[in-house]
């Protein structure tokens, strides 16, 4: 394409883009402040059960497995932005409820509503990101939801600092529930989450649908006003061009059937494996279990409390470090050096356990950890989901890979307290070590490098259908 076709309104696309990444934001912050306020509420509910704990921790995954599960309907039948207000609605509905639970039983209910919130962001955001960004600039944007998450991540963090009061040293049980900590501060971190949930509803009022979702729907006109919006009239009209001759092709009703099709079903298995090692390279243990984690190398709450705050500010400086890298040195090698340098990383936290090396060391490998995880996989594999899979089924595959991915991090989070119990915590960093080491493999034989390559022109190449002549070849980065 010459440079007017090529021409789009960054600023228009960073505007929309951030507003659909306020959804990772909520994500993270969602996700994580459990993990601080853990100590306060389960003094609260007189949480002492391993099996109970683990609930309280992993009962917002089943509302994301849910979540997730009916995003792909959700988006391909009422579109990218709806369900996205949904969500926004959700995240208050939840923040407000677990800030105001009088009982366990409310409480993991309102934590469910919040997964399902969860669910559906964190499938629609880098979605409708994807789907409205010039293909030269994609990986950037979309790895902008996953810099939001980490910014949800660490305010949960700094909130939670914030708001507890210092605990006395050896403080019982009874100490913690009596106190401010354990009567009202656990709420207020809770609560705290239903000023961006309110902010993200109102925001999302301005921004448009999806074009290719708004094609898919016979809604040309339409489509064509956000494509100019974005960019110029040639460059929407070379847009439409390339989403029609796609769609085209594709002229049975959409269904998970659809997702089984020999030329489809083995990018969706890529994005299934990829939504799953994710997770199952261990990294989220760390954040939701930092109280364990942390204790057993020999912090106390207080020091607990800062060590995380610690990891929520590496995991911000790494994440905007991987902004521009994941264009300019791709997906594929980014993702390799992830699964590589964690499997290093694990190798010698289960060491420094087995040898009983305790404080400072093992804190600053944990560090080290999650600055690779931010550099690499966590963005990375945002990316790929959002742009492998083809136009006309994208919303369900998109919602199936998301699903997998939370499934998976359920049966993470949910095992981390019996695998610790039962191999300790060097066994279980060394299981994570061999898990990353698999990884590495299978991303060496399986995955593409997609930088720089049109939605359009990636669904051609990783499906084996004839590319129009607009289209820009994938690439294979062997490096």
């Amino acid at each position: 394409m010459n440079n007017s076709q090529t021409a789009v309104k960054m600023g228009y696309v960073w505007t929309i883009c951030l507003v659909a990444a306020c959804g990772g934001l909520l994500f993270g912050y969602d996700w994580v402040v459990i993990g601080g306020a853990k100590p306060f509420y389960e003094a609260y509910f007189n949480i002492t059960d391993p099996a109970q704990s683990g609930w309280a921790m992993s009962s917002a995954l089943t509302g994301c497995i849910f979540g997730a599960l009916v995003s792909g309907w959700c988006a391909d039948k009422f579109g990218r932005r709806l369900p996205l207000i949904a969500s926004a609605i959700l995240f208050s509905a939840s923040a407000w409820g677990t800030a105001m639970a009088s009982n366990f039983e409310l409480f993991v209910v309102y934590r469910i509503v919040g997964g399902v919130g969860i669910g559906l962001a964190s499938a629609l955001s880098p979605l409708y990101i994807a789907e409205v960004s010039p293909a030269e600039k994609r990986g950037r944007f979309v790895a902008i939801n996953q810099l939001t998450i980490v910014i949800g991540v660490l305010a949960a963090q700094l909130i939670n600092l914030l708001i507890a009061e210092p605990v006395a040293a050896g403080a019982t049980q009874q100490a913690i529930v009596e106190s401010w900590n354990g009567q009202t501060g656990w709420r207020w971190m809770f609560g705290a989450e239903l000023v961006p949930a309110l902010a993200f509803l109102l925001l999302l009022f301005v921004v448009p649908e999806s074009p290719r979702w708004l094609m898919k729907a016979g809604k040309e006109a339409r489509a064509r006003q956000t494509l100019e919006r974005i960019g110029s009239p040639a460059y929407a009209t070379q847009t439409l061009r390339d989403i029609a001759h796609t769609l085209a092709k594709d002229t049975q009703r959409v269904s998970f059937a659809m997702l089984l099709q020999p030329n489809i079903r083995p990018v969706v298995v890529m994005g299934i494996v990829l939504a799953v090692f994710q997770q199952w390279c261990g990294i989220n243990v760390i954040f939701n279990y930092a109280q364990e984690i942390f204790a057993s190398a020999g912090f106390d709450i207080n020091g607990t409390l800062k060590s995380i705050v610690a990891t929520g500010i590496i995991n911000l400086i790494f994440t905007l470090a991987a902004l521009p890298l994941v264009d300019k040195i791709g997906r594929r090698k980014l993702m390799q050096l992830g699964a590589c340098g964690l499997t290093v990383i694990y190798m010698l936290i289960a060491g420094a356990y087995a040898l009983g090396i305790m404080g400072w060391p093992v804190l600053l490998l944990v560090l080290a950890a999650i600055a690779i995880y931010a550099l690499t996989l966590a963005p990375v594999t945002w990316v790929l989901l959002s742009e492998i899979f083809p136009n006309r089924v994208r919303g369900l595959a998109m919602s199936v890979g998301t699903l997998a991915l939370w499934i998976a991090c359920f049966l993470l989070t949910y095992t981390f307290p019996l695998l610790n119990a039962s191999l300790g915590a060097s066994g279980s960093f060394l299981l994570y070590g061999i898990i990353c080491a698999m990884g590495w493999v299978y991303i060496q034989r399986t995955v593409p490098e997609t930088k720089g390559v049109t939605l359009e022109a990636l669904e051609e190449q990783l499906t084996g259908r004839p590319e129009p002549t607009s289209a820009v070849k994938v690439g294979r980065e062997n490096g």
